[in-house]
């Protein structure tokens, strides 16, 4: 098995009463995450237990992936997994081109302005529309989060070897 492992999406329920379940994906590549033939590892954070999975049918629903799991025909065995978390190895992560960051990349750096100034740490990052958003912790006792559009206007640079990000504050980010 490989040492470090990625969470890309969470078993939140099942679906149906033929063993389908409903995933919450926390990855960019979710087509490519769940699609058919997809072998992921189906791991419990408190128990330490993993069970590898395969993925035999996905659909998108409204924000989430319906799946069907080989080997898993009814609700009763897949209700036992509620709540574990679908993770890849980091063997498995594809290259990306120049630009393009993995979440565990981008989660943790520092964001600092172009003038210097620190403003937090990326925190989470969400997918609402057009394009993601960073959220920062701020330093405190500065106050609320920022959260930051990710468009070229807004992220001058990333660079993940020192976990660190510059960006450009807009009017109104503040």
């Amino acid at each position: 098995m490989s040492a470090k492992w990625y969470t890309v999406g969470k078993l939140v329920n099942t679906h149906g009463l033929r063993g389908e379940v409903k995933i919450m994906p926390s990855t960019d590549f979710a087509d490519e995450r769940f699609a058919v033939g997809s072998k992921l590892s189906l791991q419990d954070e408190q128990s330490g237990k993993a069970i590898e999975i395969e993925i035999t049918a996905a659909r998108e629903h409204k924000g989430t992936y319906i799946a069907k799991l080989k080997g898993f025909n009814d609700i009763n065995e897949v209700e036992k997994y509620k709540g574990w978390l679908l993770k890849i190895s980091e063997t498995e992560q594809a290259e990306l081109e120049d630009g393009q960051y993995y979440y565990h990349q981008i989660i943790g750096c520092k964001a600092v302005t172009e003038d210097g100034e620190e403003l937090g740490v990326i925190s989470e990052i969400l997918s609402p529309g057009a394009n993601h958003v960073w959220v920062v912790d701020r330093v405190k006792p500065k106050g609320k989060q920022i959260l930051l559009p990710v468009i070229d206007d807004v992220i001058l640079d990333v660079d993940v070897a020192e976990k660190v990000v510059t960006v450009r504050l807009l009017e109104g980010l503040i």
